[in-house]
Formats: C-alpha cells, structure tokens, sequence
C-alpha cells in the first residue's frame, strides 16, 4: 500500500512540476485573461481565470475516455481541431482589434471607463479558449502517455487532473488580481484600448501558428 502511494506521490509531482512550467509560459490563456483585466476589469478576469480551469476539464475526460488516443493516431482529426481552434481565436482577435478609443472621458475614473461583460460570457470565453487549445490538447495526451503509468487507476488520473484545473484556475485568478490592480490600472490609464488592440494581434499570430505547418 506504501507502495503504490509512493509511486502516485512521485506521479504526481512530476505533473506538477510539468504543469507549474508550461501554465506559466505565455499562451492563448494569458492573452484572453490579460485582455479581460483590461477592458472588464477584476471581475471579469476572475471568472475568465475560473473558465480557463474548467476548460481543463475537457482535456481530463477525453484522456480518461481514450479519445486522446484517436486525436494522437489521426492526424486529419487533429489538424480540423487547431482550424476550430484557431478561427475561434481569430473571431476574439479581430473583435480586440477593433475595440474602439473611449469617448469624452475627462477626468472620469478608470473604473468607469471600463466596458462591460458578462459572467456568463466571460467563463465561456475562459472555457473555450482552453478547451480548444490544441497546445493544451498535446500536453494531456504527453503528460498521460509519459509521466502517468498504464496501471494508475482512473480515479487517480481524475486526482489529477482536478488538481490541473484547480491549479490552472488559481494561477490565472492570482494574475488577474495583479493585473486589476489600481497600480496596473493607472500605468494603463486611458490607453487601455491599444493594449488591447495589442492583445487582438496576439491572439490572431496564435490562431496562425497554430494552423501553420510545423
């Protein structure tokens, strides 16, 4: 018994230390919470940040169901996920983009310059862009395939991957609180729309490379 909860003990800070490197590195995530700190506001990104650990979800069941597997041994299935994939994050690039400069502002308070979005949208925003990210998709079937033995049993590898959505939705809501920050807010000021413009371009290079052959 000892045993086994070693073996899972070293499983899981192996996935860990995986995930801690790749949820840090810069991504569609980071973009989509980022734009969200700055044209909605704290709120906003919080519940996007709660979104994006959902969407990890998705990635959990189809590893446990084997579908990851399908996805891995046909290329064709593959490659029409990054096209939906990348014009969704194309749709939320060009709509950054096109975000446009506030009005008569004056003296207003930041705050109040702020657009409006709702819950709703802004965690089904967060979820999708998670969900569909193929980078997100090649990460699951590594992590599964490579540091989690074939013997694990199912609710172990669900451990896990609660763990990975908690982990991711926590990191993202720490950023969102420093992103909202009265400090950031006031660097950003009433430019606010370049940086999102800014985000829209991102967004649309990562919808690119991830339908450009590698």
């Amino acid at each position: 018994m000892i045993e086994h909860v070693q073996e899972y003990w070293l499983e899981f800070l192996t996935i860990a230390s995986v995930h801690l490197l790749a949820v840090a590195s810069p991504g569609p995530d980071f973009a989509i919470v980022l734009k969200h700190s700055i044209s909605y506001g704290r709120r906003a990104a919080i519940v996007t940040s709660i979104g994006v650990g959902v969407g990890i979800l998705i990635h959990v069941a189809y590893s446990l169901l084997g579908i990851g597997i399908l996805i891995k041994t046909t290329p064709v299935l593959f490659q029409i996920f990054s096209y939906v994939a990348g014009a969704y994050l194309l749709f939320l690039g060009w709509g950054a983009i096109r975000s446009p400069a506030p009005k008569n502002i004056g003296n207003v308070e930041i705050e109040n310059v702020l657009q409006l979005i709702s819950d709703k949208k802004a965690f089904m925003v967060g979820f999708l862009t998670n969900g569909l990210n193929p980078k997100a998709t090649l990460f699951f079937l590594s992590v599964f395939a490579v540091a989690v033995s074939p013997d694990t049993p199912n609710v172990i590898k669900l451990g896990y991957g609660l763990y990975l959505a908690l982990a991711t939705g926590i990191w993202f809501c720490v950023l969102s609180l420093f992103l909202s920050s009265k400090k950031v807010t006031r660097f950003i000021g009433k430019r606010g729309y370049w940086f999102d413009r800014i985000m829209g371009v991102v967004l649309i290079l990562l919808a690119i490379k991830l339908v450009m052959p590698v």
